[in-house]
């Protein structure tokens, strides 16, 4: 933990609550949401940019190019393993200052911390849900012809709850992966933009 943003090599974490007193700041440092466009329309931190993970990843280089070298810089996702990984995607291009949320905008919603709702796609666990019903549903319609086909149902609901118990969700991670969740290029610009000027894209 820290009271005062680091310049370091590898990223750092930092809380809520710490967060919350550098935005309040003369120099309030970058803010990049690593989510997907659904999640961040649900709810981010005001001020936040839009670069969902997959995007960050391919296009790091361009990312830190756009970074100030003197602000610091405070990576978000949903619990903080997407923004670590994305720090250190950052740090493989000698980008300095990162900082992870801990505990990702569960923990910024928990403290207190102010959220912005904008319009965009589903969130990725309300696709999910979609997806997951949708194939029990057609599995089990379709099980009244050709029975074999609950296994497939069957095979779902044993992923879901593998799912639960280790904590990782296979169907989530492909969906991320999907163009809509990536953000298109428009977008990306557009965050690139406003790293670049600073201004604010909430």
């Amino acid at each position: 933990m820290t009271s005062a943003p680091l310049r370091t090599t590898h990223p750092v974490e930092v809380s809520a609550a710490e967060l919350q007193e550098w935005l309040a700041g003369d120099s309030a440092p970058r803010v990049l949401d690593v989510r997907t466009p659904g999640e961040f329309a649900a709810g981010h931190v005001p001020g936040s940019y839009n670069i969902p993970l997959a995007t960050l990843t391919e296009h790091a280089r361009s990312v830190a190019d756009h970074l100030d070298d003197h602000d610091a810089v405070v990576l978000i996702c949903r619990s903080g393993a997407r923004a670590s990984a994305a720090g250190q995607a950052l740090a493989r291009t000698g980008t300095e200052g990162m900082h992870v949320l801990t505990g990702g905008m569960q923990s910024w919603t928990a403290s207190g911390g102010e959220v912005r709702e904008t319009s965009g796609p589903w969130d990725l666990e309300r696709q999910v849900r979609l997806v997951a019903g949708s194939i029990v549903l057609g599995s089990v319609l379709t099980s009244t012809l050709v029975p074999q086909a609950k296994w497939v149902a069957a095979g779902i609901g044993g992923g879901l709850t593998f799912a639960a118990v280790s904590n990782t969700c296979a169907m989530g991670a492909g969906l991320m992966r999907m163009p809509w969740n990536r953000g298109g290029r428009r977008q990306l610009e557009s965050a690139l933009a406003g790293l670049s000027s600073r201004g604010q894209n909430a």
